[in-house]
């Protein structure tokens, strides 16, 4: 099986599971607990059918969207995610290139392993970056100063990862950064000498976002204990008001699952919203994205852009999320496994299916420009 056999989100993961040692597969795979929140998020969509119209004169079809102020061509944007270069030696660089080359926006970590500035001098589509709010509050006044200065267009505060999610796939392997593998977890990376390769033959691995402000070296802090020690589960409303008022321009809140919170986000002067469970890797038994979004796009929908997250691995998925009123979706581990697969031309094939796949649906739709897509479109059992 190489890329030219994957179609589909599945194709994608079984080629990842094939090229990584079992820990890092785990690592992207895995979510908290039993995992249900994780399954949840796509059998979601499941429970709602869509209604096509027919005879509606749908020869060319208009995939663009405006979220918080950039004109994307796809309603569909690569969600920030941690340690890319650990999936791959291409990293985000890859993820970027992709994002630039089919016109949307992409996301950057703070537990991101290229910089910002590099992005941004690479790249001219909207970049995002996902921010978490750290105990030193002259960090994150840094760490903000320093998105301004690289030209970032959209901030985006994490507010669902105050402590880390009880992943137990990552607490059987041992896997952590730096590793701190179990027999088994070691057994695994020694079957995959190819990865191991590519991963000791390119530059050194590290998290520039956090270099300057965290040693992570020699085994001083880890991701898990980054999330215990480092992170602020004291962050209120008032500290994110302030930082919007630092940032002043478009501050989105990732991590939103109830409409009283959206309420507040628009109250205190964000833009945007993500209504996400974290891909089900922080509470487990949290209720799916999709399942959430009538109810806060009602309340909010008129103030500012909601968008949303969580089990998308399909353009029908897509169809559904933007016929209730999101603005885009973004995806994670759909761009993660053809990133871990086959770099570049991983997330290139996978965004190219994934256009490909809604131009032909929107005409199956019969609507030629995602503001025609609306709730008539759609049908809950």
């Amino acid at each position: 099986m190489d890329l030219r056999d994957c179609f589909n989100f599945h194709d994608f993961r079984r080629l990842a599971q094939r090229r990584l040692p079992g820990p890092i597969f785990d690592y992207i795979d895995g979510a908290a607990d039993d995992e249900t929140t994780y399954r949840r998020n796509t059998e979601a969509f499941g429970s709602c059918d869509l209604v096509p119209r027919v005879l509606r004169g749908v020869e060319s079809v208009d995939l663009s969207t405006i979220v918080m102020g950039h004109k994307l061509a796809l309603p569909v944007y690569c969600s920030p995610t941690a340690l890319q270069r650990l999936f791959h030696y291409e990293g985000e660089r890859a993820v970027a290139a992709g994002a630039a080359k089919y016109g949307t926006m992409f996301g950057v970590s703070s537990l991101g392993t290229v910089s910002l500035e590099e992005l941004r001098k690479a790249h001219d589509t909207p970049q995002i970056y996902q921010f978490y709010f750290h105990k030193d509050r002259g960090l994150n006044r840094a760490m903000l100063q320093r998105a301004k200065d690289a030209r970032v267009d959209i901030m985006m505060l994490a507010v669902d990862s105050i402590t880390g999610g009880n992943r137990e796939r990552d607490l059987r392997t041992g896997f952590s950064i730096p590793f701190r593998l179990t027999l088994a977890g070691m057994m695994q990376f020694a079957m995959k000498p190819r990865w191991g390769i590519n991963y000791l033959t390119h530059e050194r691995f590290r998290l520039p976002q956090l270099d300057e402000h965290i040693d992570m070296s020699g085994g001083a802090l880890s991701i898990s204990r980054y999330f215990t020690e480092m992170l602020d589960p004291s962050m209120s409303w008032d500290d994110v008001a302030e930082m919007v008022r630092l940032w002043n321009g478009q501050f989105c809140l990732k991590g939103i699952m109830s409409a009283a919170d959206a309420q507040r986000a628009a109250e205190i002067g964000c833009t945007g919203i993500v209504v996400s469970n974290h891909g089900g890797r922080q509470l487990d038994g949290s209720r799916a994205s999709f399942d959430q979004l009538a109810e806060i796009i009602d309340a909010v929908g008129d103030r500012i852009d909601v968008l949303m997250d969580g089990g998308v691995q399909r353009a029908t998925h897509l169809l559904k999320a933007l016929s209730l009123g999101a603005k885009a979706v973004g995806v994670g581990r759909y761009y993660l496994f053809p990133l871990a697969a086959a770099g570049q031309a991983g997330v290139e094939r996978a965004l190219g299916l994934m256009k490909a796949e809604l131009e032909r649906d929107m005409k199956l739709m019969g609507c030629i420009a995602i503001g025609q897509l609306s709730r008539d479109n759609l049908r809950f059992r």
